[in-house]
């Protein structure tokens, strides 16, 4: 892994540099393709918050054994999902 970052980390910034010459800002196809990469980005950092740090927790015996407990843990999943979502809309 460490020889993975240390080789494609230069590579994409050179591929960058090289790229933002001919880069125009406005052009349908690059609103189109920041469009696509701002939506995976935030698709894979939202599958991240939700599927892989939560689900441990969820399925935990000390959730399992109270009702009470899941539907608080539910709720604040919710309001916290939901507090992100009114703060990208201004961002």
């Amino acid at each position: 892994m460490s020889f993975f970052f240390a080789v494609t980390t230069p590579f994409g910034i050179s591929l960058g540099i090289a790229l933002s010459k001919a880069y125009k800002e406005n052009s349908p196809t690059a609103l189109i393709t920041v469009g696509l990469l701002n939506a995976s980005s935030a698709g894979l950092l939202i599958y991240m918050a939700l599927v892989d740090s939560s689900l441990c927790r969820f399925h935990g015996p000390k959730l399992q054994g109270s009702i009470k407990l899941q539907i608080k843990a539910y709720v604040a999943v919710l309001l916290g999902t939901g507090g992100m979502s009114l703060m990208a809309k201004w961002a």
